[in-house]
């Protein structure tokens, strides 16, 4: 059997924590920040905790994670 590919755009952005949770960076820091509020861009510094829903994907797209 052929090696299963990682998806090199996941690679880049998240890490799996040794309890197996998803770590990611935070969604909506990059433009546009005038209109969001100064407690939505304080809580969303360093990471965060993905949602086993999301996380799931994201574990399919890391396979030797």
């Amino acid at each position: 059997m052929p090696k299963m590919k990682t998806k090199s755009g996941a690679k880049k952005r998240f890490r799996l924590t040794s309890s197996g949770k998803v770590k990611a960076p935070a969604a909506f820091l990059s433009h546009n920040l005038r209109r969001r509020s100064q407690k939505m861009k304080r809580q969303s510094r360093g990471t965060m905790i993905l949602n086993e829903c999301d996380a799931r994907i994201v574990r399919r797209f890391l396979p030797y994670a």
